[in-house]
């Protein structure tokens, strides 16, 4: 029979996941009882995706305000902190900015403008063009900003960001002074002692900061990279990929996920004799081109994934053949001919004019997006996706 479905992409409802719970188990038994009652088989190569947050849960992966607190008093002491490059996010940063400043005694908060670095706007960027600001190279205090700007709350959230931060920290009982600049050496002009909150251009604003004489450079990659008091932690990205669990806690991105993504495999095969791949995913790497927020803010879409997922896709382009290899052909002739390229193509096409306008990104990155976009952030109730077809192609 000739098939006419490729990829199939489904979300999979199973329980609710609590610390201590063994999250392999979970995840292969909601497979193989999903694919009973839909009706389907599992195949080589279909792949298996868990949202990052029922990992974390199972591994009871939290933190507490005070923890955080603990770790930045360590860090940097009685000296004030100069705090820069936060997103604005009242779930991934909030709670994070009250351990920061509980753990100081001075912040200097410096936000990026006109928007964070993935795409949450304190002002639109017109704005700046219409009164005359560079952002690349003017800084401005918090009184130029409201003079120039005023008080705005963001669309999405209705939360005046500079505002709303300020307040987090005063609110420690501590002094905070607020800038606007987009350079990373601004901050060396009020303190030397610098966390700086970016998530994929850390590592440029570290070297930038440490090679103009910064005394103390952390990132939040460098908090709770270890237990604090009995916490838990990330030893790869500390605070990064973190998300508000309670008014007091943070739930951190899983730690030490590679032995997970393995165990499925290993179980699912033993079960099934099956091979199929898996992966953790967090956030998916897409933009909004309405409200131009980029979606990535964990630090890798994939903390851990099994070998066959490794690698970028290697196709070609099948209405370029049409177009220019096989344009005098038609029909089942047409069919033939491209069918007959694909299965003969290149082992590596990067270059080839065939392959132009294929889409050059990680294998984990496309399908931790499309994982994403299936379970959504909300009350979907699917953590984990069934996905097949996504290495077939035309040929099968």
């Amino acid at each position: 029979m000739e098939r006419v479905v490729g990829t199939v992409v489904r979300g999979l409802r199973g329980p609710i996941i609590n610390q201590g719970d063994n999250i392999e188990d979970i995840v292969v038994n909601t497979v193989l009882h999903a694919a009973k009652v839909e009706g389907f088989s599992i195949e080589n190569r279909d792949i298996v995706t868990v949202t990052e947050s029922v990992v974390a849960r199972a591994q009871g992966n939290y933190a507490t305000i005070d923890d955080i607190a603990s770790d930045i008093q360590a860090k940097f002491g009685e000296e004030a902190v100069g705090v820069i490059f936060p997103i604005l996010s009242r779930n991934r940063f909030a709670n994070c900015l009250r351990g920061i400043a509980r753990g100081a005694k001075h912040v200097v908060l410096m936000l990026s403008y006109p928007s964070d670095e993935v795409g949450n706007h304190l002002v639109d960027i017109d704005e700046l063009d219409a009164k005359g600001i560079n952002p690349w190279t003017d800084v401005l205090s918090e009184a130029d900003f409201r003079k120039h700007f005023g008080y705005i709350k963001h669309p999405f959230t209705g939360v005046d960001y500079i505002e709303y931060y300020k307040s987090l920290i005063e609110a420690e009982g501590v002094t905070c002074e607020v800038i606007f600049s987009n350079n990373p050496k601004t901050i060396l002009e009020y303190t030397k002692h610098v966390l700086t909150c970016d998530i994929h251009s850390r590592f440029r604003t570290k070297r930038i900061l440490t090679n103009h004489g910064a005394k103390r450079v952390y990132g939040l990659d460098d908090i709770l990279t270890a237990s604090i008091h009995g916490s838990g932690f990330n030893e790869a990205y500390g605070l990064l990929g973190s998300n508000k669990a309670t008014e007091e806690s943070v739930k951190l991105f899983p730690n030490n996920c590679q032995p997970i993504v393995d165990g499925i495999q290993a179980k699912i095969k033993e079960a099934t004799g099956k091979t199929v791949e898996v992966m953790i995913y967090g956030d998916g790497a897409f933009k909004d081109p309405v409200g131009k927020i980029w979606e990535l803010a964990d630090p890798v879409v994939s903390p851990a994934y099994t070998a066959g997922l490794d690698g970028t896709p290697n196709e070609v382009k099948l209405k370029y053949l049409a177009d220019n290899n096989f344009s005098h052909l038609r029909g089942e002739e047409l069919k033939q001919a491209i069918s007959g390229y694909i299965q003969n193509k290149n082992e590596d096409l990067v270059g080839a004019m065939e392959a132009q306008g294929t889409t050059p990104r990680r294998l984990t990155d496309l399908i931790g997006s499309l994982s994403d976009l299936t379970s959504g952030s909300g009350d979907k109730g699917t953590p984990m996706i069934y996905i097949q077809g996504y290495f077939d192609n035309y040929t099968k």
